[in-house]
């Protein structure tokens, strides 16, 4: 039952556009004929013109907005075509290429102006220009898929990317943590909002009504952050399972036949699910601080609930274990590993023979072999998730966003994540993050200075 993305999408783009029309209506000022959906070359200088009307801030607030708000009406207006042809021109004739930011420097330093002129001059005009937009009805929204687009266009053009680069700040500011709403989703809640809940999750997909409804029942939590300005939108959500003891298989904590627990008999909230929301603001954390407030809510609202960790998957393990495995040989196992694999395998032995065995079709459900396999990659497993780069950060990304926040890495869970995706991702395994409330300023400052953290249990793991 995956709801379309492209239907939450749609709506939203009739909202904003609707926004802007309304902020438009009864607008005195003459804007010419409307730009054509593909904007064609000889449509770029009246949308330049519309640009710099826009830059020049004649009139007041409300001719201001609605300027504003007419550009935005025209960039939704136009084809995918006409959008990337309006946002190379913004990047473009309305950036900040390094040579004129040294000009500006130079003339800064020639005259007696205070350090805010030049702090207001190196401003791309481009970010000034979507500044406008913070006071239009749906325009914080519009800033956001805007960049969202910025994004994927600069993947190929350094223009784009840095533009997008130059908006993170304006963001930063609009969307800091003090200014966001922590509510909780329920069963209750508006039909288009569990809508988006469906389609903006982005670890374990939800399959159906009955999955969802499982999600939000008693001995489930979901909260999700909201900005004021885009009280429809939610930017990130986390999904937490009331249990008692650390849970190790995803499969059985979403399994929607399973009896409803008693929340008083609880013990343990597992955060299995962190989903961002709103592509446009890729860069800007706001996982850490929803952690941290949805563990002090819980430990508000229900006292018994002592503990806290994660069900998380490692996305980069199977890719790290199979490059030791080729690079290495059989170097990468210890002797008694070597020789555990005999009973199970003729045709190779060593690195050669795990290899064979991973390969073969549901070895998972072949006890031989999984008793074979599991101490190697569990091991591997915890050099991996214990392991920093050059920088002192984990080598893994969900690590380094939880070790960030002073978490530790608690336990790993073999096959705890049976899934197609979870043997992609990790050869089906999972980890406990555990979040003790009393140690996190430690264990962060301890990360902050190139020093894994981890349980006894996956420190003796990764010596082996």
């Amino acid at each position: 039952m995956v709801l379309p993305l492209s239907s939450t999408v749609d709506r939203t783009l009739e909202r904003l556009r609707t926004a802007f029309v309304e902020t438009t209506r009864g607008a005195r000022e003459v804007v010419g004929a409307p730009i054509r959906p593909d904007l064609p070359d000889d449509d770029i200088p009246r949308l330049k013109g519309r640009i710099d009307a826009c830059l020049e801030g004649k009139g007041g607030e409300t001719a201001q907005r609605r300027r504003a708000a007419e550009l935005g009406q025209t960039y939704l207006s136009l084809s995918s075509a006409g959008r990337r042809k309006f946002l190379l021109t913004l990047a473009h004739d309305y950036g900040l290429p390094r040579e004129a930011a040294l000009a500006t420097v130079e003339r800064w330093r020639a005259s007696k102006d205070a350090p805010r002129a030049l702090v207001k001059a190196l401003e791309p005009p481009a970010v000034r220009l979507l500044r406008e937009f913070v006071g239009v009805p749906q325009g914080v929204k519009f800033v956001v898929d805007l960049r969202a687009e910025l994004l994927t266009l600069g993947k190929s053009d350094a223009a784009a990317r840095m533009l997008s680069e130059d908006l993170r700040p304006l963001l930063s500011a609009w969307f800091d943590v003090g200014f966001l709403d922590l509510v909780r989703i329920d069963w209750e809640a508006p039909a288009s909002l569990l809508e988006k809940f469906v389609a903006y999750e982005a670890v374990h997909a939800i399959r159906s009504w009955r999955d969802l409804k499982n999600r939000l029942d008693s001995d489930r939590r979901c909260f999700a952050f909201f900005h004021p300005r885009m009280p429809d939108e939610p930017l990130i959500f986390v999904e937490v399972a009331l249990v008692d003891g650390l849970a190790g298989n995803v499969q059985r904590l979403l399994d929607a036949r399973a009896a409803t627990h008693d929340t008083r008999h609880a013990n343990t909230a597992i955060f299995y699910s962190i989903s961002n929301c709103q592509q446009g603001l890729a860069g800007i954390s706001f996982g850490n601080f929803l952690i941290k407030r949805v563990a002090d809510q819980l430990a508000r609202d229900l006292p018994n609930i002592k503990e806290f960790a994660t069900l998380s998957p490692i996305p980069g393990l199977r890719h790290y274990i199979d490059g030791r495995l080729k690079a290495e040989g059989d170097q990468v196992l210890t002797a008694a590993e070597i020789a555990s694999l005999a009973p199970v395998i003729d045709e190779a032995t060593g690195a050669a023979a795990v290899r064979m065995l991973l390969d073969r079709p549901v070895w998972w459900e072949v006890p031989a072999i999984s008793k074979a396999l599991r101490p190697i990659l569990s091991r591997l497993a915890a050099k991996y998730l214990t392991a920093t780069d050059e920088r002192g950060r984990a080598i893994d990304r969900v690590a380094h966003f939880h070790l960030g926040n002073g978490a530790i890495v608690e336990r790993l869970n073999w096959l705890g994540d049976t899934s197609g995706n979870g043997f992609r991702q990790s050869y089906a395994m999972m980890v406990n993050y555990r979040y003790k409330l009393a140690d996190v300023d430690a264990n962060h400052e301890a990360y902050a200075a190139g020093r894994v953290v981890a349980s006894r249990e996956v420190r003796a793991l990764a010596k082996g």
